[in-house]
């Protein structure tokens, strides 16, 4: 009725980003001559203990807990090559769940305390404004049924994030996104799937996630040209950057013949917004896009088996942005905003083949 995990776990990651110039027509005097060397060095250490109890018939819970320390040691930045970073964390990250499973139905409430310590991108900042780990508890509630024609669950969450480190919609001087700490949001939602086998020649599988994603309160910074300063405007209750609130999919899967797949795949994204003020001007569109894909499998010609695929993309040519950022600003009093689109591409196609030997 009981089982008990321990285990844990040692990591050292060694990153030399570095930039050589292999190759001048002029004015190079040493062969690959290294203009920055910015060593790295990540270390991660956790140990961790889960019991796992039967504790009635049909019922289980679990709970454990994780110690767990990085340290990041970071001598310079492309760009900010004088800015040396030197930071330990401490974490420790309980959890604990109950699990109804009986016949075809499973459900389950669980609790988890997390905390996760910024990425490498996050400390490319001033040592005045340096983050800090983000704390996340996450409460889910879901139930499960499952049987051999068709599956479906439903899952609710709630997570409530104290420094939570989010887009702001500003790439830095080397292109990389910039992400803060907000002191209060959260994302709380449901996610809904399900599958279903008709006959065998068809099946079709569906999920979509429907979620509100808000920043309790944040202060945007606008830089201001005319008086070489920065604005402060503070916003309310409003949508996290990149975040949208309807996520859905589904596919088709036909089976004509033996060998032979064809799949119908759809994607829905709604708006979106490219930073965290919620402003109209500053979003992505929502977008709706098919794929068609035809695999046909031989077996035992050559090789042991070749499998061939010609993949649709974008069917119907839908032209849409998925991502971006936005930039703005103040000069000769008035507000200007630069937004930058990554747009994708139209009706492309691939081909392919996987050979196993």
């Amino acid at each position: 009725k009981d089982e008990l995990t321990i285990g844990g776990g040692w990591t050292r990651y060694e990153g030399n980003h570095f930039g050589n110039i292999i190759w001048a027509q002029y004015g190079l005097t040493t062969p690959n001559y290294q203009y920055y060397f910015y060593p790295a060095v990540k270390t991660d250490v956790n140990v961790y203990t889960k019991w796992q109890h039967n504790f009635a018939k049909y019922w289980y819970s679990f709970a454990d807990v994780q110690y767990r320390t990085v340290t990041h040691n970071m001598q310079g930045f492309e760009g900010n090559g004088n800015l040396d970073v030197n930071r330990t964390f401490h974490f420790v990250n309980p959890k604990a769940g109950i699990t109804y499973s009986h016949n075809s139905w499973q459900a389950y409430f669980s609790y988890a305390l997390g905390n996760k310590e910024p990425n490498r991108d996050d400390f490319q900042a001033s040592l005045q404004n340096q983050p800090v780990a983000e704390t996340l508890h996450d409460f889910e509630l879901g139930v499960t049924r499952k049987n051999s024609r068709f599956n479906y669950s439903a899952n609710l969450y709630y997570m409530l994030y104290k420094n939570q480190l989010v887009l702001t919609g500003i790439i830095n001087d080397v292109g990389a996104y910039t992400r803060i700490n907000v002191p209060n949001s959260y994302r709380m939602g449901i996610e809904l799937q399900g599958a279903y086998i008709l006959n065998q020649w068809l099946n079709v599988q569906a999920n979509a996630s429907f979620s509100r994603n808000k920043i309790k309160s944040f202060t945007e910074y606008i830089d201001n040209y005319d008086t070489g300063g920065q604005n402060t405007v503070q916003h309310n209750n409003t949508d996290i950057s990149f975040s949208p609130n309807i996520i859905g999919a589904a596919t088709i899967n036909i089976i004509p013949a033996k060998n032979v797949t064809v799949n119908l795949l759809s994607k829905y994204v709604s708006k979106q917004y490219m930073d965290n003020t919620q402003t109209e001007n500053r979003s992505l569109a929502g977008f709706f896009t098919e794929t068609f894909r035809v695999n046909y499998t031989v077996k035992n010609i050559v090789f042991k088996e070749w499998n061939f695929i010609l993949q649709v993309n974008n069917v119907f040519n839908k032209l849409y942005q998925p991502n971006g950022y936005t930039y703005s600003y103040i000069s000769n009093n008035q507000m200007y905003t630069d937004n930058n689109y990554f747009p994708m591409a139209g009706t492309n196609y691939m081909m392919a083949v996987n050979i196993t030997l």
